[in-house]
C-alpha cells in the first residue's frame, strides 16, 4: 500500500501536533462500549454530553459551534456551514477544480486531489474525515481550525469512511476493490484489512459500538462485522430487485438499516438490524441516494433522497416489521438531491443538491424547505457535526467553488419518449454540461445537442441503460459564451459519425 507523506501545510502550527496527541487513546483495537455520538442512547441530561445525529429525542439543540459539511466533487472542496445562522462560512480546498487548465488537473504532474466525495466524523465532533475517490486519499480535518492534519492514501476508489466508536481508528470502504481498510489515522497507516464482497460502499456503526455494517455496490450483500475482532460474523443476501447499494444509514434506536440503491432506479431495502433480515423492498425512484432518520412528536421517520426525481421522500417507520408508509414527498429547491443528515435535536434535515450546487434546509415539523444555501460545486456526501467547543469561523477557509454560475434547463427530447434536465456549470476555462434523462427506450444510443435557437452543435453521444435512463452524461464546451439556450436529445449519432461497436473482450 502506497502512503504519501502528509501535506506540509497540515503541520504548520505546532498546536496541531498537540491536539492530536491530546486525544490519543492507548490500545490497538476499537472499544465496543457505548459512546455518546451517532445514534447514541446516552442520556442528554448528563452535563457536557454531546449527542451526534441521527439522535433519539432529547439531544442538544442546534449550536453555533456545530458545522454542516458537504464534499464537493467538481470544485474538490469541502463546504463549511454554520447551522445556527444558516450561513456558508467558506470552503476547504483539497485540490484544484475539475479541468482547471492552469493546474493541468488531468496531467501527469498534477499532485492535488480529484473527486472529493465522502465524509465521516468522530463521535466527539473534533475530527472530520474526507474521501477523494479518484486520488484514493483520506484526509483528517480538525473541525475547530478547518485544517488538514493528516492525509493517508489507501486502495483504489475509496468511497466512504467513518471513525470507530472510540475514535482510534478510521474504517474506509475501498469500493474499487473488496475490502475495508482500517487505519490508525494518527500514525497515518493501515493496520488491518477486512476482506468482503466486491465493491464495499460504506461503513456504519451500531449505536452501542459493537457492530459495523457494510453495504456493497457490486454485490447484493450486507455484512455485519464484530468491531472488537474485526471479523464478518454474518452476511445477508439482499434481494436482486433491489440491486447494488451505494449508501446506508442505521437508525438511532439501532433497529433499522436503510440502503440506498441508485442503479436499478426503483428500489430501496430496509433491514431489521436485530433479526438481520430484509423487512421491505420499496419502489422509491431513479437514482435513490442517501437515507437518514428523525423523530418528530414521538413518530419515527426515515428520509430518502431520490436524485432522478429531485425529491426527498419521508417515510413513517414501522416498529412491527410492516412496510414503511410514505407520508410526504418534498420537492427540493434544486436538482439531484444526494447526501442528507439531520440536526441532533431532530428539528432540521439538510440535503445536498448535487446538480444545483446548493443545500436545502428542511424544517422537519412542516417538511418544507426553509432555506437554500449556495455552496461548492457538485456536492455529494453531507454530514452534520455537533461540537462542544467554539470553532473559528473562517480560519483556513477560502472561496474556491463558491459563486460559480450554474443553469438548469429542461431537456428537449426529440424523436423519442423521455424527459430530463441539463445542468450547465461554469468551471475554470470551460463549462460542464451534465445530462440526466428518464423514460427513454432502453439500451439505445442518443446524442445531445446545444442550440441557440438557430444552430445546433453536437455535445456528446451516450447510451441509455437497461432501465431507459441516462444518469450522468458529461460534456465540456463553451456553452455560456456561445449563448446556447437549450439542450436537445435525439436518438442516434450525429451525421457522419458511426455508432460504437460492441466492446472487445479484455485480455
Amino acid at each position: 500500500m502506497g502512503i504519501r507523506p502528509c501535506f506540509a501545510r497540515a503541520f504548520a502550527v505546532a498546536a496541531v501536533y498537540a491536539s492530536i496527541a491530546a486525544c490519543a487513546t492507548t490500545g490497538t483495537q476499537e472499544s465496543a462500549a457505548s459512546y455518546p455520538g451517532t445514534g447514541s442512547t446516552a442520556s442528554p441530561s448528563v452535563p457536557g454530553t454531546l449527542i451526534q445525529a441521527p439522535a433519539l429525542p432529547g439531544a442538544q439543540p442546534i449550536s453555533g459551534n456545530d458545522r454542516v459539511y458537504t464534499a464537493d466533487q467538481d470544485s474538490n472542496t469541502v463546504s463549511v456551514m454554520n447551522p445556527a445562522t444558516n450561513t456558508v462560512l467558506g470552503t476547504i480546498a483539497l485540490g484544484k477544480p475539475r479541468l482547471d487548465p492552469s493546474a493541468d488537473v488531468l496531467g501527469a504532474m498534477y499532485d492535488g486531489e480529484i473527486d472529493v466525495h465522502g465524509l465521516g466524523f468522530s463521535r466527539d465532533g473534533k475530527w472530520l474525515d474526507v474521501i477523494d475517490v479518484t486520488t484514493n486519499a483520506v484526509h483528517i480535518i480538525d473541525t475547530a481550525t478547518n485544517k488538514v492534519v493528516r492525509t493517508i492514501y489507501v486502495g483504489r476508489a475509496p468511497h466512504e469512511g467513518f471513525f470507530s466508536p472510540d475514535g482510534t481508528r478510521l474504517w474506509v470502504a475501498v469500493r474499487g476493490l473488496d475490502y475495508i481498510s482500517v487505519l490508525d489515522w494518527r500514525a497515518g497507516k493501515e493496520v488491518d484489512r477486512i476482506h468482503s464482497e466486491d465493491g464495499p460502499s460504506k461503513v456504519v456503526f451500531s449505536p452501542d459500538g459493537k457492530y459495523a455494517y457494510v453495504n456493497h455496490l457490486r454485490a447484493s450483500r450486507l455484512d455485519k462485522i464484530d468491531v472488537a475482532s474485526r471479523r464478518i460474523i454474518k452476511s445477508l443476501p439482499i434481494p436482486e430487485q433491489a440491486g447494488g447499494s451505494s449508501d446506508e444509514a442505521i437508525s438511532p434506536d439501532g433497529r433499522d438499516i436503510w440502503l440506498g440503491m441508485p442503479v436499478n432506479g426503483v428500489t430501496t431495502a430496509v433491514v431489521n438490524a436485530q433479526t438481520f433480515r430484509v423487512e421491505s423492498v420499496m419502489n422509491t425512484g431513479p437514482r435513490t441516494n442517501h437515507p437518514n432518520f428523525v423523530t418528530v412528536d414521538g413518530v419515527d421517520y426515515a428520509y430518502m433522497t431520490v436524485g432522478g426525481l429531485d425529491e426527498t421522500l419521508v417515510y413513517r417507520r414501522s416498529k412491527t416489521g410492516a412496510p414503511p408508509k410514505l407520508v410526504k414527498t418534498i420537492h427540493n429547491h434544486g436538482h439531484g438531491p444526494h447526501g442528507i443528515w439531520p440536526s441532533p435535536d431532530n428539528t432540521r434535515i439538510y440535503v445536498a443538491l448535487q446538480n444545483s450546487d446548493a443545500v436545502d434546509v428542511i424544517d422537519t415539523h412542516t417538511n418544507s424547505v426553509i432555506k437554500t444555501l449556495p455552496i461548492g460545486q457538485s456536492p455529494m456526501a453531507l454530514v452534520y457535526v455537533a461540537r462542544n467547543t467554539p470553532a473559528t469561523s473562517t480560519q483556513n477557509l477560502g472561496r474556491q467553488g463558491l459563486g460559480m454560475r450554474t443553469q438548469n434547463l429542461p431537456l428537449r427530447v426529440s424523436g423519442s419518449s423521455g424527459e430530463g434536465t441539463a445542468l450547465i456549470r461554469a468551471l475554470p476555462g470551460i463549462n460542464e454540461v451534465t445530462i440526466g434523462a428518464t423514460g427513454l427506450p432502453p439500451n439505445q444510443m442518443f446524442t445531445a445537442y446545444a442550440s441557440d435557437g438557430t444552430h445546433t452543435t453536437a455535445l456528446m453521444t451516450m447510451m441509455s441503460n437497461e432501465f431507459g435512463r441516462i444518469d450522468e452524461g458529461l460534456s465540456y464546451s463553451y456553452f455560456f459564451a456561445n449563448h446556447y439556450t437549450s439542450v436537445i436529445l435525439k436518438p442516434g449519432t450525429p451525421p457522419g459519425e458511426h455508432e460504437p461497436g460492441p466492446a472487445m473482450p479484455m485480455a
